[in-house]
């Protein structure tokens, strides 16, 4: 048995801390301090440091299910699920034609898996309809920023940059829970006399470590935006020779934004005039600040706008494309930045590319050996391919993911897989969308596998396997090798669908050069004697490429290098309060569990700090409800009823209550979320709908 430490990244957010591992005599293993890693250096959360209880056999799946005739999961061999997947995805296309298959992915897969997963989709069962659940994550940055820069990597400098900085305004996000070794870098820009201004409805753990707190109401916070942009309009703050020779739009951006006077603007958010104007110096009183944006102000239905009004903010007082300034977004899931990249969103193709561009079509059917012409089109976005369900499309695959839990309306994403004529899923545990499948496959995880990931700074990380999985397990590579050999497709294209993950990042390598996310120039090699590399990185020509920590400082990725402002205008939330739902609700995470949950309620430890759902209300809300803090209560939307227990605080709005979206069951806040779209990212809207609250009598 091993027992050196191996090198790896923790499995959950897209941090991607370094960690070791090492295997232990009585099979358990231990994670220790990995210092050398510069992003977290050695510092971990409660989950990085139990991650290792999820490879215990009393704790995942270790054997393939399929349905039996009882209608009970039961034990069967690997051939046997191949067999019935393929055959059953065969029959599907036979019968109802190539779209009616569906594939949904995960921002947890490493790129080598959603690079094969894409290509699977695309060229094995040809089909236009997938995508994967990093939709509801940071689409409405990536497209924002794409409109913006005309590139999108989460963050365009790296996380360093942070305390050197003068001023953060962080929108939306709570980093002091959601991704705790970050916090450090707050932490000290304030120790460097820099200031922090966080913009949240409630008073988080991070929002009470700000110079500045923010409190606007929910799906507020593209008001809050141009309103500030009108302030360093109307107080003389633009920087007019940046915007000159550095962007175009302005003047449009400009009339926009002054439409939004601060009066106006308070009476929208509740942000008072003064708290505006002092957001506004902060901001702009040193010479290099920053905005960061998380899923508070993207997961809504004017998600891209209201990130471009952050960006145009930047932009007017030159805090974009400079050292120690610009736009960042801090991606959630551990892959989200590379599993949009590479292949399983529905409208891309490896290294970014776009699935409607000829030319980019052209190079990656080269790469697979097909005829571009062969490639489906773009397909449905993720909440609309699950809306579709039953109707259009009939059988589904789904790698890595857990929509019972994570979709919005999430009781009609349930009803849509139960109707499915049939469903396969590949997770390493038992999940609420596993159960409902007719065959479960049993796969790798991090610390059983090798592979790269990309974390929110655009920094590829290689995971490295440190443990040997049980038998009975194997990877997601080896699961798409075996469906596409089954499918007859394997045999033809120039690789086929290699098992080992090396094999298959250099094929990625090949299908992402010349793309505007750019991996040829990386290898496994690289990225484990340099602590990961930026992208882009192209092939070594005639030395090898440094990689590119930072982005935009001479020209921004547009054809003419300028950024772009774009006009927008604030508008209400697609669901506000009425007589009938007068509370605002909104979503979001705690520091012990992690998106769906999937994984983490199963770590006794995790389970203890945060053992269920809550309902979050100010006082005021409870007097006039009746609740005491622990009473059960309902929160009703127009899509359904979730109960749990009441969390009475002053630390968030008396219009607003606010639940974790972690657990499954009659507390499972999903039930109640809007799934209304940003007609640009199809963003769900997530962070905002109408409700009521009532007490529960037993």
């Amino acid at each position: 048995m091993q027992n050196t430490p191996t090198p790896t990244h923790c499995p959950y957010c897209a941090l991607q801390c370094g960690m070791n591992l090492t295997p232990t005599a009585d099979g358990s293993v231990e994670v220790s301090e990995r210092a050398d890693f510069p992003v977290n250096r050695g510092a971990l959360c409660g989950k990085g440091r139990t991650a290792p209880a999820v490879l215990s056999s009393g704790v995942r799946l270790t054997s393939p299910l399929v349905r039996g005739g009882d209608g009970a999961l039961v034990p069967a061999s690997w051939d046997e699920a191949l067999d019935r997947i393929a055959g059953n995805l065969a029959r599907t296309r036979e019968e109802h034609g190539a779209d009616a298959l569906g594939v949904f992915g995960g921002g947890g897969l490493t790129n080598e898996k959603a690079y094969a997963l894409g290509k699977f989709a695309r060229v094995v069962l040809g089909t236009s309809q997938i995508d994967y659940n990093g939709r509801f994550c940071m689409s409405s940055a990536a497209a924002a920023g794409t409109r913006a820069f005309g590139l999108d990597r989460g963050l365009p400098f790296p996380l360093e940059d942070i305390p050197r900085t003068g001023c953060v305004i962080l929108v939306g996000s709570n980093p002091a829970e959601t991704m705790p070794p970050s916090l450090r870098y707050f932490t000290e820009l304030r120790e460097n006399g820099g200031t922090l201004i966080v913009v949240d409805p409630r008073r988080t753990r991070t929002a009470e470590q700000a110079d500045l707190h923010l409190a606007p109401r929910p799906g507020t916070d593209l008001a809050l935006a141009l309103g500030m942009l009108h302030l360093v309009v109307a107080e003389g703050r633009v920087d007019e020779r940046y915007v000159e020779e550095r962007t175009t739009g302005w003047e449009d951006a400009r009339a926009a934004a002054m439409a939004h006077w601060p009066e106006y603007v308070e009476r929208i958010t509740g942000v008072s005039v003064p708290e505006l104007r002092e957001a506004v110096r902060l901001f702009c009183a040193p010479e290099a600040a920053m905005v960061l944006t998380a899923r508070g102000p993207e997961q809504q239905a004017k998600g891209t706008d209201t990130v471009g009004a952050w960006i145009n903010l930047c932009l007017a007082t030159g805090r974009a494309g400079r050292p120690l300034s610009g736009y960042g977004c801090l991606t959630g899931q551990g892959n989200g930045q590379g599993g949009r990249e590479h292949g399983q969103k529905a409208d891309q193709l490896p290294g970014y590319r776009k699935l409607t561009d000829p030319a980019a079509r052209r190079h990656v059917a080269g790469v697979w050996g097909v005829d571009p012409d062969a490639l489906p089109g773009p397909g449905r976005s993720a909440y609309e391919l699950l809306d579709a369900l039953g109707t259009d499309i009939r059988s589904l695959l789904v790698m890595g993911s857990n929509p019972v839990v994570s979709a919005p309306r999430a009781a009609h994403v349930e009803e849509r897989l139960r109707s499915l004529g049939f469903l396969a899923v590949c997770d390493v545990v038992l999940s609420e969308t596993a159960a409902l499948a007719d065959v479960v496959l049993p796969v790798t995880q991090w610390a059983e596998e090798t592979g790269t990931t990309t974390s929110l700074e655009g920094r590829v990380l290689l995971r490295r396997r440190a443990v040997t999985p049980p038998d009975g397990v194997r990877s997601d590579l080896e699961v798409l090798h075996g469906l596409a050999e089954r499918l007859g497709a394997d045999r033809g294209l120039e690789k086929g669908f290699p098992t080992d993950p090396e094999e298959v990042f250099e094929e990625l390598r090949r299908a992402s050069a010349g793309g505007p996310a750019d991996y040829s120039g990386i290898t496994y090699r690289r990225l484990a004697e340099e602590n990961g590399v930026f992208w882009p990185c192209p092939a070594p020509a005639p030395e090898p490429h440094p990689g590119t920590p930072r982005l935009f400082l001479d020209r921004f990725a547009t054809d003419d290098g300028r950024a772009r402002f774009v006009p927008v205008t604030h508008r209400p939330s697609a669901e506000e309060p009425d007589d009938e739902y007068p509370v605002l609700l909104t979503t979001g995470r705690v520091v012990s569990q992690y998106q769906s949950g999937a994984q983490t309620r199963r770590v006794d430890e995790l389970n203890a700090a945060a053992p269920g759902p809550f309902v979050e209300l100010h006082p005021r809300l409870a007097a006039r409800l009746g609740a005491a803090e622990g009473d059960p209560l309902a929160v009703v939307s127009r899509r359904g009823r979730a109960v749990a227990p009441a969390r009475i605080t002053t630390a968030i709005r008396p219009d607003t209550v606010f639940m974790p979206f972690h657990w499954p069951g009659e507390g499972r806040a999903n039930t109640l979320t809007n799934p209304a779209l940003d007609p640009t990212s199809r963003m769900p809207e997530f962070k905002v709908c109408a409700v009521r609250v009532e007490t529960v009598t037993s």
